[in-house]
């Protein structure tokens, strides 16, 4: 197949997943575990280390000391940077159960949990492993959109959290301000995808990643979907002029 026509197929395989078609599912098991050496790397690089100051508040939103000693669960983990950090925590007594469908995203983080504290688990967000109620509380960062079925995984995490457990969810979204939103989106369109090819050597990858967050629901309607999967209390908030937002739910007690 000639490289032009491979690009629009591939382009095309990203653009499908993106809008939750049919094989999103494998898609995104497929790109993240052919990128998971240079993840991290990326990762920093292309957000310019904002992002571990907002995985740092989402992990504070999680309110930890409530429940020292717990067991929680990482979702959609990826190389295990929340995770890690929860189980370096001071006042971190618990496990932390890091659950991802992708393995070698995974094996990429080895060596960032403290021995005793946690372990991952190759694991699908919509049939987790977990018992009922077995989670003092929740979290997920940037993997939440790539879900195949968002409602079908806010329910799940729901089933395994204990009554008044929390779930908090870090995830991309689009400013609200449109000088903002403009200049965010010529970045997120076309300078991220192509540092994001060039670094990773993948094709599409980086075509994902903003087609995903353009077709992920706006913050209100993301919180109307945690209520209907039953969570209580339900805000968010927005970082970094709207770039980001963290969302915070509960089992009610």
């Amino acid at each position: 197949m000639p490289a032009t026509e491979m690009d629009t197929a591939t382009a095309g395989a990203a653009a499908a997943a993106a809008a939750g078609g049919s094989d999103k599912r494998e898609y995104v098991r497929q790109i993240f575990s052919e990128i998971a050496p240079r993840y991290d790397l990326l990762n920093h690089v292309l957000s310019m280390n904002v992002d571990k100051a907002w995985r740092k508040r989402a992990i504070e939103a999680l309110r930890i000391p409530r429940a020292p000693r717990g067991s929680y669960l990482d979702l959609c983990a990826g190389t295990l940077d929340i995770a890690g950090q929860m189980s370096k925590l001071k006042e971190f007594g618990g496990f932390v159960v890091a659950a991802d469908f992708a393995e070698p995203m995974l094996r990429a983080g080895e060596g960032k949990l403290s021995a005793g504290k946690g372990s991952p688990v190759a694991a699908d967000a919509l049939q987790l492993p977990a018992r009922d109620g077995g989670f003092a509380g929740a979290i997920v960062a940037f993997g939440i959109r790539n879900v195949a079925n968002l409602d079908a995984a806010l329910k799940e995490t729901f089933r395994v959290l204990a009554p008044a457990g929390r779930f908090v969810i870090l995830e991309f979204s689009l400013p609200r301000a449109p000088v903002l939103r403009t200049l965010y989106q010529g970045y997120f369109n076309y300078v991220l995808p192509f540092f994001g090819r060039m670094i990773s050597g993948h094709r599409t990858a980086y075509t994902y990643l903003p087609r995903s967050v353009a077709n992920f629901p706006v913050e209100e309607d993301l919180a109307a979907k945690m209520r209907a999967a039953g969570f209580s209390g339900v805000t968010w908030t927005s970082l970094t002029f709207g770039i980001a937002a963290i969302h915070v739910g509960e089992r009610a007690a």
